[in-house]
């Protein structure tokens, strides 16, 4: 029973302290108001026209462009085929740096030798006449970063594209054999071609 007692006391004494502190201040400032007003940094990137920031997993379309070849059927794969597919990335309405990384695998287990090869950035300005600057691809990992200028009034990144390539991997002086190549063309006749790409974009604010 004395422990209730104390407790409620106790209650009742800094109830009174608490108002008596906001009587005695507003004495003072009762007629001043101030109000801090900062705005926070826009963070929406979208992926192939998607926005994948509201979300923690986002799934976007890719569609794979298969170069001509005038001994295989348009839109097909066969041994020596090439093509690639792109990724379209708009971060104009980001305000700050940021890191994105790209893993691309291959998920066609009846095709071994179908590889991802090399990438190139596209800039907004670029056209298909313009020759590009590609570069290999080590263990299918793309990275990049961006970094935000503040210096510059009404900065914005600008949109860009990154164009994957892929082959049908024939091996040095196409060493697989007919024997070889028939069998994979005959175990992956009716596949779809399947290339897993995960992206992830990460905030530098340190």
């Amino acid at each position: 029973m004395k422990a209730k007692v104390k407790f409620l006391i106790v209650l009742l004494s800094l109830s009174i302290t608490l108002s008596l502190t906001s009587n005695t201040y507003s004495r003072y400032v009762a007629d001043t108001t101030g109000n801090l007003e900062v705005s926070f940094t826009n963070w929406q990137i979208l992926v192939n026209e998607t926005d994948i920031t509201s979300n923690a997993n986002s799934s976007i379309t890719l569609t794979p462009i298969i170069e001509e070849n005038s001994n295989i059927a348009k839109n097909k794969i066969a041994p020596t085929s090439t093509g690639y597919f792109d990724i379209d990335i708009d971060p104009s309405n980001v305000e700050l740096s940021f890191d994105y990384a790209i893993t691309l695998a291959v998920e066609n287990e009846n095709i071994p030798d179908l590889m991802i090869t090399k990438y190139a950035l596209l800039n907004s300005t670029d056209t298909e006449e313009d020759a590009l600057e590609v570069t290999n691809i080590d263990g299918n990992v793309i990275e990049g970063s961006l970094q935000y200028d503040n210096s510059v009034d009404d900065f914005n990144f600008e949109p860009f594209t990154i164009r994957i390539y892929f082959e049908w991997y024939e091996g040095i002086d196409e060493a697989m054999d007919d024997e070889a190549d028939s069998l994979i063309g005959t175990n992956a006749q009716n596949e779809t071609l399947r290339i897993n790409a995960n992206i992830e974009f990460s905030q530098k604010i340190n």
